[in-house]
């Protein structure tokens, strides 16, 4: 009955009575709740009637109030609101408390909440939480867990804070290790069992890392304890599997959620799909969600993953159809992502005049991410001129970007530039950039080991190293030659060869040859693209030790089986 009165305009209607504060109260958490589509007027708004009719705030108006004060542009009226709170004698009670703590953690402000903590006479459980979350969220990792060591209590909400933060920080390992420690038993302090939120960011901490033996044991939890998969945990499901090189078991996640699968599980799917280069298999998917059966209308995310299923197979006419598809016909906006797929798609097919044409006609400014992938298609076909312009731009956007440095440098030592390349490095290193490390990373039994590129930091580099002489010499006896032409420094042959046989992956794969048994799949996982040399020698690897090998590097999925690759070598 409250909610039909609030919105049938109530206060607009009985402007001479005066109502309970309950009601007043009620209203306010409608509006921001936002039980209407389109409510008329803001709770602030309300809550300023509310005082002119002489009604009196009691200690649940504000914490009903408060949580519409959510990012830094509504600090002011949040602190008035604080004064308000003080005003009428309510800033000790506990929920009032706790919604400042919130009130000032969401606007960013940072010593406010430490404040309104500090001055608390007890600090309850939800003040802890509040104060915790504050910091992590703000990136301050090691004031959050310092506080939250401190805390006498915890609940599964101090845990998720906390491993969240470490997630939205790209703190994975840590938020894994944070989620081990709250499986350990602990004297004098109940078991806390995780929350769908809690396992969801774990799953997707696993995904980042690529650590697939977790995300199938935190599965197995999940199947263990009869957490229901809902749509949330149904996806981030599919995310972890598919970014840990198991499709199928992505597939069998997503087939399992039957009619609970909505565009947010189409989405994800399409993704990963679009990630693997299985560009038909999206567009059935597509077509399966939209069709009349189900009748899901696809969102922006769907289309960046469409639209990247199209770049990753070169396929320029369904591209610009689906482009103009995701405008006609379902009236989604063209954001920088799909934006920057179009120039993708067009820069790696050679077409580099009409990217640039399709730049120029945007009705947003281009960002990073466009002139980053004029940049990289014209690498591709060593288009010097629209390199060096690119970079420009891209400088002009992101002086520190040492990714547009290097594909330049790339592109000057394919040309056998070498005076460019040197002069490159030097403006590098005056401008004191340094150029972001490979990283291969891969999983055995259950532990994530690390490689940089001629890396001797692991404690058996000694048998990697010699393992991988040995991988090089029986792919030398099978005809293999060094693909040298984008190495980046003038060394002779020699030497060239040499700087590509220490490759991250490439010490990834031999560890991963000595540690495993014959025949076991390999996944790892790559931060930059795959060079082509290294391509080159996962194919080989592939058939002659007949290993299925996954690398996931900062572009696609590439799938090696039996000496050929699933991106056909378009990548």
């Amino acid at each position: 009955m409250i909610k039909a009165i609030a919105y049938t305009n109530p206060i607009f209607h009985i402007h001479n009575l005066k109502l309970e504060s309950f009601v007043w109260n009620i209203i306010i958490r409608a509006i921001v709740q936002n039980v209407s589509p389109a409510p008329l007027h803001s709770p602030i708004s309300v809550y300023l009637r509310m005082r002119h009719h002489g009604v009196r705030p009691d200690f649940h108006t504000f914490p009903f109030l408060l949580p519409c004060f959510d990012t830094p542009i509504h600090l002011p009226l949040g602190k008035r609101t604080h004064a308000q709170i003080l005003l009428f004698g309510l800033d000790k009670d506990p929920y009032v408390r706790t919604s400042l703590l919130n009130m000032y953690s969401s606007c960013g402000d940072l010593t406010s909440a430490q404040r309104v903590f500090d001055e608390s006479v007890s600090k309850d459980l939800p003040a802890w939480n509040s104060v915790v979350n504050s910091y992590a969220k703000a990136g301050f990792l090691d004031d959050a867990r310092t506080l939250f060591d401190e805390m006498p209590e915890r609940n599964v909400i101090s845990w998720s804070c906390l491993i969240n933060g470490y997630f939205m920080r790209g703190k994975y390992k840590e938020a894994l290790d944070l989620f081990r420690e709250m499986q350990l038993p602990k004297p004098n302090e109940a078991f806390v069992e995780p929350n769908k939120f809690t396992l969801s960011t774990v799953l997707s901490a696993c995904g980042r890392l690529g650590a697939l033996e977790q995300g199938k044991w935190v599965h197995a939890y999940i199947d263990k304890h009869q957490v229901e998969i809902d749509i949330v945990l149904g996806t981030a499901l599919i995310d972890m599997y598919a970014k840990c090189g198991s499709l199928e078991r992505a597939k069998r996640v997503f087939t399992a959620l039957g009619s609970k699968k909505d565009v947010q599980a189409y989405s994800a799917m399409i993704c990963c799909l679009a990630m693997y280069g299985l560009t038909d298999e999206c567009f059935q998917l597509f077509s399966e969600m939209t069709t009349s059966n189900n009748n899901i209308n696809p969102n922006s995310v769907t289309f960046v993953g469409i639209l990247g299923a199209c770049v990753h197979q070169g396929i320029i006419n369904q591209g610009e159809s689906y482009f103009t598809m995701m405008i006609d016909k379902f009236g989604i906006t063209p954001s920088i992502q799909h934006y920057g797929c179009m120039v993708d798609l067009y820069a790696r097919a050679g077409l580099i005049k009409k990217a640039e044409s399709f730049i120029a006609s945007m009705p947003i400014e281009p960002d990073v991410l466009i002139w980053g992938s004029l940049l990289s298609g014209s690498r591709i076909f060593g288009d010097i001129k629209t390199c060096e312009g690119a970079l420009k731009r891209l400088i002009e956007l992101d002086p520190m970007n040492s990714g547009a440095y290097v594909l330049l440098s790339n592109v000057y030592a394919k040309t056998r530039r070498w005076i460019e390349v040197k002069r490159i490095r030097h403006e590098m290193e005056v401008k004191g950039i340094k150029k972001v490390p490979g990283c291969s990373s891969v999983e055995v039994e259950g532990v994530i080991h690390e490689f940089f590129v001629g890396d001797e930091s692991h404690e058996e580099t000694e048998k990697i190293y010699a393992m991988l002489d040995e991988i090089m010499q029986r792919l030398r006896e099978a005809g293999f030659v060094s693909d040298i032409k984008e190495v980046l420094l003038d060394l002779d042959e020699e030497r060239k060869e040499m700087a590509l046989s220490y490759h991250s992956e490439k010490l990834a794969i031999a560890f991963c040859l000595m540690k495993t048994r014959p025949g076991t799949p390999v996944r790892i996982i790559k931060n930059l693209r795959i060079c082509g040399d290294c391509h080159l020698v996962m194919k080989m690897i592939s058939k002659l030790f007949s290993r299925e090998i996954v690398v996931r590097d900062c572009n696609r999925f590439h799938h090696f089986t039996e000496g050929s690759c699933s991106c056909r070598d378009f990548w």
